[in-house]
């Protein structure tokens, strides 16, 4: 009897000394912007349901993993369990950062690990290990580049930015993703569109590299002096070559990324000259030319006649005014209509502005319009340059003359704003008038119809519910529709993911076992090889489109880890849409 109470005391003390344990250790809790974490979260019994923290929230990505290991070992009759998950994570930004809590469910009940701490500092310079064999790196193969087209540029004189990735012919760049944008302080910015990136040959720092041009840019300065280029950083995934090869021969690839900053640039812009500056300079710099057209010189009272105002040319076509023009007071201008034709492509903007100026005569008699001048900075010669129109006549040949002696006749006024108002008639030539007695709402033909309505709705609206019932209740019509539905979207996104090989082909798969399920009306679980071949011949499929279905879900697992081109990506994903276009006609 001693023995047994002892026996039970040393089973209470055991179970209560074995608590569940559910931690997260890291490899290090400071570390430079550029380097590596790793984190583990073990555990000493057996759970489920692991639910990581929100990594990117805490200012981290995920460059590898999850990875699970499992040990269990039995000493001196005792036992030992061990369970972990591991994460690889890079930082995206510098500070204090916390790593939030994982959770997982043993025996029924939840457990959290405790947040984290990272001190993550300045980039560091990682050394390398002289036991290491030698493999290529994507550090001194990916450049990020910001070509200035001059670094000293006039006020208002265009400069181009153009970004271009270079990298070498033996990495291959996945994916990119925006850090820090550029910014253009004090300057006039227009980004020119790159409708497709497209990989070219090219030299940099002496060696071949490809490159890929991401970015192009057209600037102005707008002020003086030393003005800075904030620059241009990417985080970039890619695939380099190992020392090892596969099966074939053929050298295996692994996933890698670097981040990488043009840099930032400082533009001198030099002021423009004050020598030789008119006082009715505007601030247009470039090479044009100054028009100032009538559409007509004679009219008749009343009439209005339009005076076009225009620059034509290439420079800062939208960063200056056009000069006004001067008309006598028998002469009414009104405001102008501004217009802009005009086009920035990488050499800077060119086209056309316009000022558009009615006019409309008072009296009776000769006006003139005098002689407008148009100054701008030629950047060709480093001069001041001015167009000066010709003096404008405008001839009026009848209405009411200006008295000599200052009286004016009230019937030629009157007679003047009648033909003022006529000239804009064309404005507005149509009117909505509304009937002052309206008709009561109720007891009209819309009240009644809005009464009826809802009564000829009913059984529309009892044939619509047995018909959704009756869907409701049809479950394996409804597993079809679902899976139906479930391939043509997998299908889309494999479109989606054309040139990125291990989603596209994950999204390929699920498509076709989508298919399968919606056609033949099968689980995950019972697809098969055998299986589905013996189904798809005794539903008369053609014998040479099942092999190809069944070769092409074979090869989308191996697809996954293999290397492969963008254009055998394509064959496959045009391969599969045959193949299920050919599947669905033959066995309708």
């Amino acid at each position: 009897m001693k023995r047994i109470i002892i026996l039970t005391v040393l089973l209470i003390s055991s179970s209560l000394f074995a608590q569940v344990q559910f931690e997260a250790k890291v490899s290090k809790t400071t570390l430079g912007l550029n380097e590596r974490l790793r984190i583990d979260f073990t555990m000493n019994a057996d759970g489920d349901n692991f639910v990581a923290p929100n990594f990117e929230a805490s200012g981290f990505k995920v460059v590898g993993g999850p990875s699970q290991s499992v040990s269990q070992s039995w000493i001196n009759g005792r036992s030992s369990f061990n369970k972990s998950y591991t994460f690889i994570l890079l930082p995206t930004q510098k500070g204090m950062l916390t790593l939030r809590q994982a959770s997982i469910e043993i025996n029924g009940q939840v457990y959290k690990t405790s947040p984290v701490k990272i001190n993550v500092t300045n980039a560091v310079e990682i050394p390398k290990d002289p036991n290491e064999v030698p493999t290529i790196s994507a550090d001194n193969n990916i450049y990020l580049v910001a070509d200035i087209s001059k670094s000293n540029p006039y006020l208002n004189e265009p400069i181009t930015v153009v970004y271009k990735l270079y990298f070498s012919y033996n990495i291959g760049i996945s994916n990119w993703k925006e850090l820090n944008k550029p910014k253009y302080n004090d300057f006039w910015s227009q980004n020119i569109d790159i409708k497709q990136l497209k990989a070219e040959d090219g030299t940099f720092k002496g060696e071949r590299f490809r490159y890929v041009v991401l970015r192009k840019t057209v600037l102005y300065p707008q002020k003086s002096g030393k003005l800075e280029i904030e620059p241009l950083s990417l985080d970039i995934d890619c695939q380099v070559p190992t020392n090892k090869r596969n099966f074939w021969g053929q050298q295996l690839l692994t996933e890698d990324s670097k981040r990488v900053s043009a840099g930032s640039k400082v533009i001198n812009v030099r002021p423009l000259p004050e020598k030789g500056k008119p006082e009715d300079f505007s601030g247009a710099v470039g090479r044009f030319d100054f028009q100032v057209k009538p559409s007509k010189t004679v009219l008749k009272n009343g009439e209005s006649l339009d005076l076009n105002v225009s620059v034509v040319g290439a420079g800062n076509l939208k960063l200056f005014t056009l000069p006004k023009p001067v008309v006598p007071s028998a002469l009414e201008m009104y405001d102008p209509v501004h217009d802009e034709n005009v086009t920035t492509p990488l050499t800077g903007m060119t086209g056309r502005i316009s000022d558009k100026y009615t006019i409309i005569p008072q009296y009776k008699g000769n006006y003139q319009i005098k002689p407008m001048s148009f100054t701008y900075f030629d950047l060709g010669s480093s001069s001041y340059k001015t167009i000066t129109s010709q003096p404008i006549t405008i001839n009026v040949l009848d209405g009411p003359s200006v008295a000599s002696s200052g009286k004016t006749n009230p019937n030629d006024v009157a007679k003047t704003k009648l033909e003022v108002a006529k000239s804009f008639a064309y404005i507005k030539q149509k009117t909505t008038l509304k009937p002052i007695a309206k008709e009561d709402f109720i007891g009209s033909g819309l009240f009644y119809s809005l009464v009826v309505l809802p009564f000829l709705a009913i059984p529309f609206f009892v044939i619509g519910k047995r018909r959704k019932e009756a869907s409701d209740n049809d479950v394996v019509g409804n597993k079809i529709k679902k899976s139906n539905a479930l391939a043509k979207k997998y299908l889309g996104e494999a479109k989606k993911h054309l040139g990125n090989k291990e989603p596209f082909y994950i999204a390929l798969e699920k498509a076709m076992h989508n298919f399968l399920k919606a056609k033949l009306n099968i689980e995950t679980s019972e697809m098969s090889k055998e299986k589905i071949t013996e189904i798809l011949l005794s539903r008369k499929a053609n014998p040479e489109t099942v092999s190809d279905f069944i070769q092409l879900t074979e090869n989308c697992e191996l697809a996954r880890y293999a290397q492969s081109s963008d254009s055998a990506i394509q064959n496959d994903y045009d391969k599969a849409v045959v193949i299920i276009s050919e599947l669905e006609k033959q066995l309708k």
